[in-house]
């Protein structure tokens, strides 16, 4: 027999979820043609893969079991195992590439589809370079799962996202919505930590559990049945799209309003959370110097106002959420300090029912007493409060009265809204309540837009403090009895509060 001089080749044939009759006709045409069949295999049992198809395989044919060493069940050790399997898919792809080279065709099995989690990926990786290579789809288990919970994924102009339960439970809480779609893969010991973020992201009661979708071993089951113990790798979680739709009478969409920190003024500042929810918004809403900040989103719609209309910027952004639109209210600093937070929840309080029933989240921002704060060092160490020394809301008189509450109980004060055009005198009185109760020598810093390109921060203390070179940008740290001032070696002066406090 004369050996052929052509090399074989790879194909990464895709077998759809688990049953049999979901295999497509190209991929058993292929498998049957094939004159090896590569299937990955645990160290314990037997290869999922191969069971699916192990009516069609021959004796003629070679079989190449792929004997993972190790998976991410068995190891905490990120590095590690990154280094283990990918040793372990360098030896599979010489083995493979071995048979390649004398002409043998070479079938790698894959659950589901090959390019979606498929292992066939890293083999693609190292050989389609150096040998005719064809990936033949398969139906991914996750529309498997949706087919079998006999439940539409996504509607009209909704998502579907995949997200792997290996994410942390912050990140993963992050970016689920109860909006659009989702399908957690990958479950196995993650379980717990998918469950707390699918609560945390207000969705639990819509998830549904699915494990070896299409297989004989099919399990469908309440989230709040499943041991977390005995959930297998081959599970998921999926999140559907719940808004219904009859032909010629659509529901309206359930609206979502969500205030988001946009942090003190440097675009590093916002958090991805907060990044995420400006990029999903249908609608803005918030001052217009702040909306100024936000990157134009084609599609998106902008409503910007005065600063002294909180209320009716509230209102306005819970109407446009009624009406089913994914409203984002834009802060500066963190929303719920002095911010669109509180102005959103009481309009609700005080606004018709319907309200109650919108999706409305706030999502936290550095705010400016931290920036200002962590530009001078620690002056808020210890025990600290913050205090608007704007009357608009609140008599001047309370005010005074928390001043010297502050005061005599010693503590740091960061003040907001210190002064403005139409309150010149209360920044001086303030100075001298504080005065009263502090040395002279207590430090003082005045931030004015921390985070911009104009920001200036200006160190001095009690008996110094000028109140004319504050405005209403002005972010006012006032320390305690035992907030010191700190001498570095390149001339630079730091400001810090001990975490110790001895009367």
């Amino acid at each position: 027999m004369i050996k052929s001089t052509m090399p074989g080749r790879l194909f990464g044939v895709g077998l759809g979820p688990g049953d049999p009759e979901l295999i497509t006709i190209k991929a058993l045409r292929t498998i049957r043609q094939a004159q090896v069949v590569a299937y990955p295999m645990a160290k314990r049992g037997q290869s999922n893969a191969r069971c699916i198809v192990s009516s069609e395989l021959t004796i003629e044919q070679i079989e190449l079991p792929m004997i993972y060493p190790i998976t991410t069940e068995s190891t905490d050790q990120s590095g590690e195992y990154e280094a283990i399997i990918a040793e372990f898919y360098d030896e599979m792809a010489e083995q493979i590439a071995a048979h390649l080279s004398i002409g043998r065709d070479v079938a790698v099995l894959c659950e589901g589809d090959p390019f979606l989690y498929g292992s066939f990926m890293y083999l693609h990786d190292r050989l389609a370079h150096r040998f005719l290579t064809e990936v033949i789809p398969g139906i991914p288990s996750v529309m498997a799962a949706a087919a079998r919970l006999a439940t539409p994924l996504v509607r009209r102009d909704s998502q579907l996202t995949l997200l792997p339960a290996t994410l942390s439970e912050d990140l993963l809480a992050a970016r689920l919505n109860s909006y659009d779609a989702f399908a957690i893969m990958k479950l196995g010991r993650n379980f717990s930590k998918v469950k707390n973020a699918l609560s945390r992201a207000g969705v639990l009661d819509k998830a549904l559990y699915i494990e070896r979708a299409t297989m004989s071993q099919e399990r469908i089951a309440k989230l709040s049945d499943v041991d977390p113990a005995s959930v297998p790798y081959f599970s998921l979680i999926l999140v559907p799209d719940s808004r219904q739709s009859r032909i010629g009478n659509p529901v309206k969409d359930a609206g979502r309003i969500t205030v988001v920190g946009l942090g003190p003024g440097a675009d590093e500042w916002i958090t991805p959370e907060a990044q995420q929810a400006l990029a999903e918004a249908t609608d803005l809403v918030g001052y217009q110097r702040y909306l100024d900040r936000v990157p134009i989103r084609s599609g998106q719609r902008r409503f910007g106002s005065d600063n002294k209309v909180e209320a009716e910027r509230a209102r306005h952004a819970l109407s446009l959420a009624e009406a089913g639109r994914r409203v984002c209210v834009v802060s500066s600093g963190d929303p719920g300090i002095f911010a669109m937070g509180a102005a959103v929840l009481e309009s609700v309080d005080e606004g018709p029912e319907v309200w109650r029933s919108l999706d409305i989240r706030i999502v936290p921002g550095v705010s400016a007493m931290q920036a200002a704060a962590a530009r001078m060092g620690a002056p808020l160490g210890h025990d600290f409060c913050v205090l608007s020394l704007s009357d608009r809301l609140k008599p001047w008189e309370v005010i005074v009265k928390r001043l010297h509450a502050v005061a005599s109980a010693d503590f740091a004060l960061a003040i907001y809204n210190p002064i403005s055009s139409e309150r010149k005198w209360q920044l001086a009185e303030a100075q001298a309540i504080l005065a009263s109760y502090r040395a002279a020598e207590t430090p003082v810093v005045l931030a004015r837009a921390v985070g911009r390109p104009d920001e200036k921060i200006v160190i001095t203390d009690l008996g110094r403090f000028d109140p004319a070179a504050a405005d209403m940008q002005t972010l006012i740290i006032v320390g305690s009895s035992t907030t010191r001032s700190l001498a570095l070696s390149n001339d630079r002066e730091m400001i810090y509060t001990p975490r110790s406090y001895e009367a």
